[in-house]
C-alpha cells in the first residue's frame, strides 16, 4: 500500500508563520510536522509516499529529498494552485496506483498506528474518526456498526486519516474540488467503513495549537 500526505494547503490560519514556511515544515518538538508522519509510515511498513504541494512547495522537496533518510521513496505531485483535497488526490492518482491507498493530512499530529491501515479491506473508503476537539464540537460523521454515516446520532470528527479506493474518483475530472461530496455519496451507498481512534490526535490549525503541541512533545520526547 502507498500513502499520500496532503501538504498543498496555504495555511491561512497559521499566518504569519506560513508566509515564509509551508505548514508541513513548521516545527514542533524539534522537527517538522511532516517528519512525524514520514517516520511513522516507515515504521508501519510503508515504502512509497506521495506528497502534494503548492505554496512554497520547493522548500518541501528541498527539505525531504527523495525520502531515503526516512527509509522511504517520496514522489511529489506539484500543483500550480492548491486543488483542494479531492482535486489534489485525483491529480496524484497516477503516482498512487490501482490499489487502495492511505491519505493523511499534513497538518495533524497523532500517535495513530498507521500499520492498521495496511490491514484493511475496504469498499470505497475507510475513515479514522476521533473525539470532537474543542474547536470542532459538532463533529462530522456518525459511526454505526463500523460504517460511517451522516444523519442522527453521536457525531465524531474526521481525523484527516483515511484509506481510499481509486474507484472513489472514477467520475471526477481534473481541477480543484473537495473530497467530502465523494465521501457522502459513498456513505449513502454504505461503502464507507470507519473506526473510532481514542489515542492522541491534534489538528494544528493555529499558531497557538502549534505552541501547545511543541510543549507537549518537548515534555514527552518521541522515540
Amino acid at each position: 500500500m502507498k500513502a499520500m500526505i496532503l501538504a498543498a494547503g496555504r495555511g491561512e490560519r497559521m499566518r504569519p508563520l506560513t508566509d515564509t514556511t509551508p505548514k508541513p515544515l513548521l516545527r514542533a518538538g524539534g522537527k517538522p510536522l511532516i517528519a512525524y508522519h514520514l517516520e511513522a509510515l516507515a515504521q508501519a511498513g510503508f515504502e512509497t509516499v506521495v506528497i502534494n504541494h503548492a505554496h512554497l512547495g520547493g522548500q518541501i522537496e528541498q527539505a525531504l529529498g527523495d525520502g531515503s533518510r526516512y527509509g522511504l521513496t517520496i514522489h511529489y505531485s506539484h500543483e500550480e494552485q492548491a486543488l483542494e483535497t479531492g482535486g489534489g488526490i485525483f491529480r496524484a492518482l497516477p503516482l498512487l496506483g490501482e490499489s487502495p491507498f492511505a491519505v493523511i493530512n499534513g497538518d495533524i499530529w497523532t500517535d495513530y498506528p498507521y500499520s492498521r491501515l495496511r490491514q484493511l479491506a475496504i469498499e470505497r473508503a475507510h475513515l479514522v474518526l476521533v473525539d470532537n476537539p474543542p474547536q470542532h464540537p459538532a463533529g462530522d460523521f456518525v459511526l454505526h456498526q463500523g460504517r460511517v454515516l451522516e444523519g442522527e446520532g453521536e457525531r465524531l470528527t474526521f481525523s484527516g486519516i483515511g484509506v481510499y479506493h481509486p474507484a472513489l474518483f472514477t467520475a471526477c475530472s481534473a481541477g480543484a474540488f473537495p473530497l467530502a461530496p465523494l465521501l457522502r455519496e459513498a456513505m449513502q451507498a454504505g461503502a464507507v467503513s470507519g473506526e473510532h481512534y481514542r489515542g492522541r490526535w491534534f489538528d494544528i490549525g493555529t499558531p497557538e495549537r502549534l505552541v501547545q503541541l511543541d510543549a507537549l512533545l518537548r515534555r514527552q520526547p518521541q522515540e
